[in-house]
């Protein structure tokens, strides 16, 4: 069996929009690197969620699939202002070089520090969630006499 080599045949690799980027490479793709040595250098996860998401996008009408661009352009832009004024707030003076290194260095600990947030806030969610359960079961069952979603005069309410 041959080892995967990359994205399902017609399927560009990096921004599934399948145009040109304007002559730049994928973001975070290093140079001298092939598709397939990219592939292989990630981890099985990651690859299974690349494939997952490829699925997802050739499901895809092309009405959502020029949504999804739209979308990523204007996050991609965003992140780019905010790079040029995390560079502007850091007070350096960089060369483009530097200023390239230091936005993709920024960019890279934001997506960490965004994933941080999101699991925290799942992590909230989930300690929340039995306790809102518990909430509607009471009201519900409060409720159960008329089987109406419809809460009762408290005066006409049963023992239960």
């Amino acid at each position: 069996m041959a080892a995967p080599h990359g994205p399902p045949p017609g399927q560009a690799h990096g921004p599934p929009s399948g145009q040109p980027q304007g002559g730049r490479r994928p973001q975070g793709a290093p140079s001298g690197q092939s598709v397939r040595e990219r592939w292989l250098a990630m981890p099985p996860d990651a690859r299974q969620n690349f494939q997952r998401n490829a699925q997802l996008w050739n499901q895809m009408s092309p009405e959502q699939r020029n949504l999804m661009r739209q979308r990523e352009t204007m996050r991609r832009q965003v992140i780019t202002r905010e790079a040029d004024a995390a560079v502007r707030d850091s007070g350096l003076q960089l060369n483009p070089q530097e200023r390239a290194r230091f936005e993709s260095r920024y960019i890279q600990e934001r997506r960490k520090v965004e994933q941080s947030l999101r699991q925290q806030i799942e992590t909230e969610r989930q300690k929340e969630i039995p306790a809102l359960i518990q909430q509607l079961r009471k009201e519900f069952q409060l409720d159960e006499p008329g089987k109406s979603p419809a809460k009762s005069a408290p005066s006409q309410k049963s023992g239960r």
